[in-house]
């Protein structure tokens, strides 16, 4: 999982990578998902270059990474700034990632080790024992975790990538959907149910599971957006 811990505390100190735009992109993703840059905010390279003390040159290739999961998208005249999906986009991305999904589970019923199993079934209980006692980022990491290790689960390679290009796109749709306290105990239960089909190789039951959690998460993006606009 990426480390962006120190984002909810306001550290914004850069972790050595492989290259310093993978950190700078790590940074701005974390940013963007606690809305410290808002959707629509102009990424200004002089600023944020200047905030994290580096050069405009690896700025501007983890902006385009970003643009690349749809997190950033350019302006007319070529400014980059926050992405901001409607909801109608985000649902019809999050139709196409339930699917992919649900084929995931499938496979993973017929092609997961029991090894396999019990790691996904310990990620899943880390996240629900943790939610509440750690920062927001750190757990929506471990329910991203869950998810990832179904579809890894499932040894098919072009599903894997393709889901991970969808997820990305989706982090913060998701992460909106990760915050809502008032529907929290019923998105556990979600959960618990998948990972039960699962370890029981009960491939429709697990594929129906992971369908309607990733509709339960249309209806709470929604609401989120709902509430956001009445705070604003």
């Amino acid at each position: 999982m990426i480390d962006l811990s120190e984002l909810a505390t306001g550290n914004l100190a850069l972790k050595k990578r492989s290259s310093l735009a993978d950190d700078t992109a790590d940074l701005l993703r974390g940013m963007i998902l606690l809305e410290k840059y808002p959707p629509g905010m102009v990424l200004s390279e002089r600023e944020v270059s200047a905030s994290l003390g580096i050069s405009r040159t690896p700025l501007r290739e983890a902006i385009r990474l970003l643009e690349r999961e749809g997190l950033v998208e350019y302006s007319a005249s070529r400014r980059p700034r926050v992405a901001n999906p409607s909801l109608d986009e985000i649902a019809d991305y999050l139709k196409v990632q339930g699917a992919l999904e649900a084929l995931g589970g499938e496979l993973a019923c017929a092609n997961a080790s029991d090894k396999e199993f019990e790691q996904i079934a310990r990620l899943n209980e880390e996240m629900i024992e943790l939610y509440g006692e750690e920062n927001p980022l750190d757990s929506f990491q471990r329910d991203m975790a869950v998810h990832s290790a179904i579809v890894a689960a499932g040894h098919n390679a072009p599903l894997i990538r393709t889901h991970a290009t969808y997820n990305a796109r989706l982090w913060r749709a998701r992460f909106m959907s990760s915050q809502r306290r008032v529907s929290r105990e019923s998105t556990m239960q979600e959960h618990r149910d998948i990972v039960s089909a699962l370890i029981a190789r009960d491939a429709r039951r697990t594929s129906t599971a992971l369908r309607n959690h990733l509709t339960t998460a249309v209806s709470n993006i929604a609401l989120a957006m709902e509430e956001k606009e009445s705070e604003s």
